[in-house]
């Protein structure tokens, strides 16, 4: 898969640290920055992914069972996400 270059502005504290990161994890600068992004999109993906779930079950009355249980199990798989 081709690379692209881009060029990004971001605040002085976060790019030490990425600089950090880097180092110890013995990776480029490039490839921590694209891993940042993977992760990202992955979690923005998983919460559109239970807002959709949620909208789906926003028909079902709240008292059945297997809705209460079904939100709950969905909201602990991505509370960590954010």
């Amino acid at each position: 898969m081709p690379n692209i270059k881009t060029a990004i502005s971001i605040e002085k504290p976060i790019f030490e640290e990425m600089e950090v990161l880097a180092k110890n994890l013995k990776i480029s600068r490039s490839r921590v920055f694209a891993l940042a992004a993977q992760e990202f999109i992955k979690r923005h993906n998983n919460m559109e992914l239970l807002k959709s779930l949620n909208d789906a079950y926003d028909d079902l009355p709240e008292s059945e069972p297997i809705v209460a249980e079904m939100r709950s199990s969905h909201y602990r798989m991505v509370k960590d996400q954010w």
